[in-house]
């Protein structure tokens, strides 16, 4: 069984629309696919639907943007009641953060270059959770830079002149509210050193006492070392350990299938999960 846990749609900043996404998953031979936007549970409906449509199990969920003692970290919340309060209240206030702060960004950029609000919205779709991967998509556009990476490089780095920071709850407040929600919280990417900085091995305690399932061990921008280093702090706290390839579509080089979960891991996945996994 070929089961990927990490995906996003145009629902935030991935390139695909929810139903294309379970169809790209599909022509990718997978059996499972996890749809898990940036801070909304928008795409699950459409998502849904191809699901059945096309023979692929959906797992709903939500990459939750959270911090740790000042490092940017994300969460995937997997089978959560999308409806429940406390956990919305949050999404909400993130989300109308992360648009707030695209705005300054593109204030600030517009200043040395050419680029407008409605340059980036013109790489969204109503809904949309935007964020500096529009921005970067706007300005390759405009042809400021070559790639939606070159912009991340060149001007959207988390240390750059143009960076505006913007709320998000503390990771340990964030997984607290998804097992509020019944969901289950696993750390994406928690060893991509290449995007900054990462956590200190103690957080990951911090974490797992509040109720922290899994980490996303297996992901492309994940060094062996780091692999290594991941596997040892789940087997010592007891976590789960999950694969993904975080696809975007075009948007990144990411391909689907290209790390996978364990069916043993997705099973227990679900018994702690609130919503279904949706069987086709």
């Amino acid at each position: 069984m070929r089961i990927d846990l990490h995906t996003h749609s145009t629902a935030s900043d991935g390139t695909e629309p929810p139903a294309e996404v379970v169809a790209s998953a599909a022509r990718a031979g997978l059996d499972v696919v996890a749809l898990t936007d940036h801070d909304t549970t928008a795409g699950w409906a459409a998502a849904e639907q191809a699901a059945h449509e096309h023979g692929v199990a959906l797992v709903r969920g939500t990459e939750v943007s959270a911090r740790a003692r000042g490092v940017s970290v994300h969460l995937l919340a997997y089978l959560q009641d999308p409806t429940h309060p406390a956990l919305v209240a949050e999404l909400e206030r993130t989300r109308a953060a992360r648009d707030g702060r695209a705005r300054a960004m593109v204030d600030l950029i517009a200043a040395d270059h050419p680029l407008t609000w409605e340059d980036v919205l013109e790489h969204t779709s109503p809904g949309t959770v935007v964020g500096r991967p529009h921005i970067a998509d706007a300005l390759v556009r405009l042809g400021v830079v070559a790639s939606r990476d070159a912009a991340f490089v060149e001007l959207l780095r988390s240390d750059g002149p143009y960076h505006v920071p913007h709320y998000a709850p503390s990771a340990v407040a964030a997984v607290r509210a998804v097992r509020a929600a019944g969901g289950v919280p696993v750390f994406a990417h928690p060893g991509a050193d290449g995007r900054g900085r990462v956590v200190s091995d103690d957080v990951f305690d911090e974490l797992a006492d509040a109720g922290l399932a899994g980490l996303e061990v297996h992901h492309r921008d994940h060094t062996p070392a780091q692999r290594e280093r991941l596997t040892r702090i789940a087997e010592r706290l007891g976590l789960l350990m999950t694969g993904s390839s975080d696809y975007h579509g075009a948007g990144k080089a990411n391909l689907l299938g290209e790390n996978l979960t364990q069916p043993s891991v997705l099973a227990d996945i679900e018994k702690e999960g609130t919503v279904p996994v949706v069987r086709p």
